[in-house]
């Protein structure tokens, strides 16, 4: 017999949900909107420090979808996208009808690249295409170099979506991720590092934003006393039962994040006599991961295989990095900028279980099967 899957990042539930769900079914707010809905709304701005609004949605990949939107991105336009991601992060492009453009990685955060950035940028007005809005990603909760990135964005007069999907409770300078863009999106995906068991959250710059999004992803009902539409609307908000979920995560986020950050250290530790093993780390002070997913580089490809095929035998889940978009069929005629970072990456990294609900049992079990590896 098997032992018990060890899951790369499963739920992790607090205890305070269900008295919010309760609420929710007691007083019969089951729709697409309640108290819980304004209520988690209220829990991320406070929890975010930054005075943004936020509108809760139904998924990350619909805040960003309404986040194209809201830029002005159009049929035909460009947008710029870092091509080391999950699909998520590119496929709204293509919803809006424009173009991804992608950009390699730079090594310290795995992030976008700020020289392949720029190159790109010249190169696209150069073209007579200017692009219209950037995506860059805090890739498994690592902050990219948002200095960098933001000053590049302000120079050529070009929105930056900030995709912090995997990054609620990382810090840059201090400052969350999530407010470090033009507009940002956060998820609570299952696999999260809080969730609210599907949905996601898009950050505005002020209330304007915020009602329009809530307009758009309310099916875009005009105001009149009866449906009358004049824009082309989205079935995007979250509903008052997924949110109460939301609201009891958020009583423990700051645990969580803990949770992660000590996976963190204990692969750090475990590591420590494996040359031929890099963990993913800050490069500075400056940055601050919540770590939702540990990950490791290994000498090569084959290794990295070996590794995960020896924790699958045990029946713990590990996963490769994640493939680039600019090497996805579904992507790979879209224009690239940048060299092999990623590619390279992605041949020979490895995300590691990291769930804030690993116990002792499970860290030993990890150690053992590392340990015989190597």
């Amino acid at each position: 017999m098997k032992p018990e899957k060890i899951w790369l990042s499963s739920p992790h539930m607090g205890g305070g949900e269900q008295k919010y769900v309760q609420e929710a079914f007691d007083t019969n707010w089951v729709a697409p909107l309640g108290p819980n809905v304004s209520g988690l709304e209220k829990d991320l701005e406070a929890y975010i420090q930054e005075k943004r609004p936020v509108a809760a949605l139904s998924s990350g990949t619909a805040a960003l979808h309404l986040a194209l939107i809201l830029v002005g991105v159009q049929p035909g336009d460009e947008v710029i996208c870092q091509s080391m991601t999950f699909s998520a992060s590119a496929n709204p492009i293509l919803y809006v009808g424009a173009t991804p453009v992608f950009i390699d990685s730079e090594v310290e955060t795995w992030n976008l690249c700020p020289i392949a950035l720029e190159e790109a940028i010249q190169d696209r007005i150069a073209k007579g295409k200017k692009p219209k809005a950037i995506i860059g990603v805090h890739l498994y909760g690592m902050p990219f170099k948002a200095d960098e990135i933001k000053a590049i964005a302000q120079q050529y007069n070009i929105p930056l979506i900030e995709d912090s999907a995997e990054a609620l409770g990382s810090t840059y300078k201090g400052q969350k991720c999530g407010t470090l863009g033009d507009l940002a999106i956060l998820s609570f995906n299952g696999n999260k590092i809080i969730t609210t068991s599907g949905g996601g959250a898009l950050v505005c710059q002020n209330t304007t934003q915020k009602e329009k999004a809530i307009f758009l992803a309310t099916q875009a009902r005009d105001n009149a006393p009866h449906y009358q539409h004049s824009e082309v609307g989205y079935n995007y908000r979250m509903s008052n039962i997924c949110a109460g979920i939301g609201r009891g995560q958020m009583e423990v986020i700051d645990q969580r994040v803990e949770q992660r950050r000590a996976m963190h250290d204990f692969y750090s530790d475990l590591f420590s006599a494996h040359e031929d093993v890099v963990l993913f780390n800050e490069p500075t002070t400056d940055y601050f991961s919540n770590h939702w997913l540990t990950a490791v580089t290994l000498t090569s490809f084959e290794k990295r295989e070996a590794l995960r095929k020896a924790l699958e035998e045990e029946n713990i889940e590990s996963r490769p990095l994640w493939k680039p978009m600019h090497l996805q069929p579904v992507f790979e005629k879209y224009p690239y900028y940048g060299g092999k970072v990623s590619e390279s990456l992605f041949k020979s990294g490895l995300c590691l279980p990291s769930g804030s609900n690993l116990n002792s049992q499970d860290k030993n079990r990890l150690k053992e099967v590392i340990d015989a590896f190597f």
